[in-house]
């Protein structure tokens, strides 16, 4: 089989990856209908496995038809650098003494809003938690807002319709929450080197138009959340004898940063990781469990992403390639809804001739539409992740996610457009 063919068969196995995705939803309730194989739908039902589980497909595939050796050289000619540093920050970022000190956080600035503190929590949970992405990177954030907003914002008890609402708002946020600076959201990384653009250019072209938007989308949901908001249930880290101390959580936060400062260097950063281990064993006491199978399942994900991924540039440059500043914001937006949006960035930085006002098209349609699906922002596998439970048989529908970050979409694209 020629390259060609191979290319068109990777890109069949990638639109069956998108339709597994919209119908994993409808897989995992029939699992409640054939208990037989019950086991076996909850696999092929749970979001984070689809496009691990189509990669797996593809290089099967590619073996049968060009051999195992140009399989394998494929398979391991991918990068896998985020994949590893999404797992590896999600289990530090979601440890209870970090948790612990970020509560403590928001409970104090909660205090000071004129809002009643579950109102203000949940706001400070949509609004600066995603902004913080900026320094401790998108990743980190969407753990830490998964995890403190999942008690009051998303679960049974809320109407469906505003989980998928928050969880738009959500999503969306983090995506464009990270651009005030140069490092910390994936699909800027793609382009920071490439077109110089430092922390101080991003902050001014892009900062404080994200921060508009976040704070607008926040405060729209939890104007319409705020009824229906409980009382957080009480952590064993509130209060009592094994609260966390000051000391272990510093030590935490200290490895949580020492991860994002290599986040491009797995050999460091997964040494940093097994230190990490041996802390929490050594601490034990005021742990709560790492989420290992959360993490190990985004990564998962993602890895298989970029396999499958790997193989739609011959489609994906041209078309972003033929398209002027205005058709190039638009385009890209939409087309974050079944490619990730770095990966677009990335495709991007390889045309010659861009104009300032073309680059800064392409990247704003990017981040702008980061919220519409799972796959469209590396940070959401691990919301979906940390939050499906929460939603009716514990799965989060597609179409649902997609009618939630519409109108997020639509105010962070208007902010870009300003």
């Amino acid at each position: 089989m020629d390259s060609c063919a191979m290319q068109i068969m990777a890109a069949v196995l990638f639109g069956l990856a998108l339709l597994h995705t919209f119908f994993a939803k409808y897989i995992e309730g029939l699992a409640s209908r054939y208990p037989r194989h019950a086991g076996l739908l909850h696999l092929l039902g749970e979001v984070e496995v689809v496009f691990g589980f189509w990669a797996f497909v593809l290089v099967a595939a590619m073996a049968l038809v060009a051999g195992g050796a140009s399989a394998l050289a494929y398979a391991e000619s991918r990068q896998y650098a985020e994949p590893l540093f999404v797992f590896v920050v999600m289990v530090i970022a979601a440890s209870r003494p970090v948790l612990a000190v970020l509560r403590r956080l928001l409970a104090a600035l909660a205090r000071c809003l004129p809002l009643e503190d579950e109102v203000a929590q949940a706001w400070l949970g949509l609004a600066a938690v995603p902004l913080l992405g900026s320094f401790i990177t998108e990743p980190a954030a969407m753990t830490l807002a998964a995890l403190l907003l999942a008690p009051t914002v998303f679960r049974q008890a809320m109407p469906e319709w505003l989980k998928y609402a928050a969880l738009g708002v959500l999503f969306v946020n983090i995506s464009i929450g990270g651009t005030l600076t140069a490092y910390a959201a994936p699909p800027v990384l793609m382009v920071a080197a490439s077109w110089q653009w430092d922390s101080a250019l991003m902050l001014q072209r892009f900062g404080w138009r994200a921060a508009l938007a976040v704070v607008v989308n926040a405060s729209v949901i939890t104007f319409l959340l705020r009824a229906h908001l409980g009382r957080r249930p009480a952590a064993a880290d509130d209060d009592g004898p094994l609260a966390v101390p000051l000391w272990l959580s510093l030590v935490h936060l200290a490895f949580l940063a020492g991860v994002v400062g290599f986040a491009h260097h797995p050999v460091i950063f997964l040494g940093l990781f097994l230190f990490f281990l041996g802390c929490t064993q050594a601490y034990e006491r005021y742990q709560s469990p790492l989420i290992l199978k959360e993490g190990l399942l985004v990564g998962f994900f993602l890895a298989g992403l970029v396999i499958l991924g790997g193989m739609q540039h011959w489609w994906l440059q041209p078309l972003v390639a033929g398209l002027g500043p205005q058709a190039l914001f638009f385009g890209t937006l939409a087309l974050t809804a079944i490619a990730d949006n770095a990966a677009l960035t990335y495709l991007g930085s390889l045309i010659g001739g861009l104009s300032e006002l073309s680059k800064y098209m392409l990247l704003a349609g990017a981040v702008a539409g980061g919220g519409l699906t799972v796959i469209a922002n590396a940070p959401n596998p691990a919301g979906a992740a940390l939050l499906r439970r929460g939603f009716n048989d514990e799965s989060i529908g597609a179409l649902g996610l997609l009618l939630g970050a519409l109108a997020p979409t639509a105010v962070a694209a208007a902010a870009f457009l300003l």
